[in-house]
């Protein structure tokens, strides 16, 4: 049987030390609870001594039920100068209850000597005693060496001894911690292994960032004799963060063989790095590893045609694995393979050589002007149905005119009226709005309501502008993508000019169509419908 990894995440505590990541206590449970149900060992919460939002989480995570991980609480060794059992530190890490405890100590002579200012046998000293103390108390502890790696190149024999004395007082692990993160990977792995010989405890890794070699440096650890591996998930951390647990579970398991969560949890790793980034308020990276929107994403049109007959020359697992999903971009990189799978994937109807060749040369002219369809697949279906001749026209623009007025005293108004031809009609409307965007919508919406009713349905949910040229200051080209929704449906459309109205009305237009195009009127108007006209009768 495969070899067990125990899984140590500390997001909750060393994550939080990350610029930019603040948690409130609500988040930290809701973490430490998704952390539990996917089967994580150990979920370190915080330093209890240090701050009123650790000790808050303490006393609520005694009230939960966890079904796997155990709760760590962490702290120091004792400080020095005072007896072991009047530490205020190690009574704080007693006081939260938790079964296992996490505490780390100085294996550097440069630290005991210009950081604690004590004499190397006093540093031994305080290690041993402070794991005694809560070995006597029946915890389970977990001892980080931290800067195990720098202190091991400076004074082998003296690091060496400070875990000696941790492994005497009974500590349960013994995790070496490459604090400053600029250890490199063949050197983590003699040196965990020459660690490994002389201890019979069982090792961990702690890894930092710094020289973005976290998950590497993991690796090289756990192939050396490390048997648990500490970190956060999306790398969170301190400086550059610490071990990205969700690429070390990803590696070790899939491609290493070892275990660390249940098989069936692994196609959640996606939805876990989403999830806590959510929680966190931190944009998700697109091109994370194995579980980032862009890491099966594939834009060349070589890449995309040698997926398309076998996934496995461009993919070093199967997106689903890890509950990711393989993505086709379309570019002016775009070959006939990339619009061919787009088609597919979209379920539009197939088209012919000739068709698709002139689909190809129409995305790389566009992109050339600023568009970008890989944000904008809605306005990708209309320029397919476009080449098919296959677009019926809802209306035809004769024109519009909008007006923005600003005084002193008041907000800015802004009204829009348009001209548009509906089936042979001419409809002359004007509409107001808290914006030129939002004005030009209502009107527009307002001359189509009596020959769509069903627009009623359909909302604009977020606007984005983008500046293309620079060095052009305001008569820069922008590209505007325009998000819409309808029920649970989503869809985005571009558009691209020098003026940002035209680049907006292009977008709504592709909007309206793509909308109109999905939900032609039914012959008896639904309930759904008919409320949603009277709800919006000031049209």
């Amino acid at each position: 049987m495969s070899t067990k990894i125990a899984l140590f995440d500390t997001t909750l505590r060393d994550g939080c030390q990350g610029e930019k990541i603040n948690l409130s206590l609500e988040d930290k449970l809701r973490i430490a609870r998704r952390l539990d149900e996917l089967g994580f060992d150990y979920i370190e919460g915080g330093w209890p001594g240090s701050n009123p939002k650790d000790a808050a989480f303490f006393e609520q995570a005694r009230r939960e039920t966890w079904e796997h991980a155990r709760i760590v609480a962490f702290g120091s060794t004792a400080r020095p100068g005072g007896p072991v059992a009047r530490d205020a530190n190690l009574n704080a890490l007693l006081a939260a209850e938790t079964d296992a405890i996490s505490i780390f100590g100085k294996s550097w002579l440069l630290h005991v000597r210009d950081g604690l200012q004590i004499t190397p046998e006093q540093n031994r000293e305080l290690i041993y005693e402070s794991v005694r103390f809560l070995k006597v108390h029946g915890r389970e502890v977990i001892y980080d060496a931290e800067h195990f790696f720098d202190g091991y190149k400076d004074d082998p024999d003296y690091a060496l001894s400070t875990l000696q004395a941790a492994a005497e007082a009974g500590a349960d692990v013994i995790v070496l911690c490459d604090t400053n993160g600029g250890t490199l990977p063949w050197e983590i792995a003699q040196i965990t292994a020459d660690v490994r010989e002389g201890t019979h405890r069982p090792l961990g890794i702690h890894a930092h960032n710094d020289g973005e070699l976290a998950v590497a440096n993991s690796l090289a650890a756990v192939e050396a004799g490390a048997v648990h591996v500490q970190g956060t998930i999306n790398g969170y951390g301190e400086r550059c963060g610490n071990a990205n647990l969700i690429s070390v579970i990803a590696n070790l398991q899939l491609k290493l063989g070892y275990r660390c969560l249940p098989p069936a949890h692994l196609a959640k790793l996606t939805e876990l790095a989403a999830f806590v980034a959510d929680v966190a308020n931190v944009a998700p990276r697109d091109e994370a590893a194995f579980v980032g929107k862009s890491a099966f994403a594939h834009k060349g049109g070589v890449h995309v045609s040698a997926v398309m007959r076998n996934p496995a020359m461009y993919e070093h697992i199967q997106p689903e694995t890890v509950g990711n999903t393989r993505r086709v971009l379309l570019s002016e990189l775009s070959g006939r393979s990339n619009v061919r799978y787009k088609i597919a994937e979209r379920k539009l109807t197939r088209l012919n050589e000739r068709q698709t060749a002139a689909i190809v040369q129409a995305i790389k002219e566009l992109e050339m002007r600023g568009y970008s369809f890989e944000a904008a697949e809605a306005s990708f279906d209309l320029l397919v149905q476009r080449h098919r001749r296959n677009m019926p026209v809802y209306f035809e623009l004769s024109g519009f005119r909008i007006a923005v007025e600003k005084d002193g005293l008041h907000a800015p108004r802004s009204e829009a009226s348009i001209r548009v031809r509906v089936d042979g009609h001419l409809e002359h409307t004007a509409a107001e709005g808290n914006g030129p965007v939002n004005a030009l919508d209502n009107a527009l919406r307002k001359a189509l309501m009596r020959f769509y009713p069903q627009l009623a349905l359909m909302r604009l949910v977020d606007y984005k502008v983008r500046v293309l040229s620079n060095g052009t200051g305001t008569a820069a080209r922008v590209r505007v993508l325009i998000e819409s929704q309808a029920g649970e449906e989503r869809w985005t459309t571009i558009g691209v000019s020098e003026n940002i109205i035209e680049a907006s009305w292009e977008a709504l237009v592709d909007s309206f169509t793509y909308f109109l195009m999905h939900h032609p009127l039914p012959q008896t108007q639904d309930s759904e419908v008919e409320n949603h006209v009277k709800a919006n009768s000031h049209f």
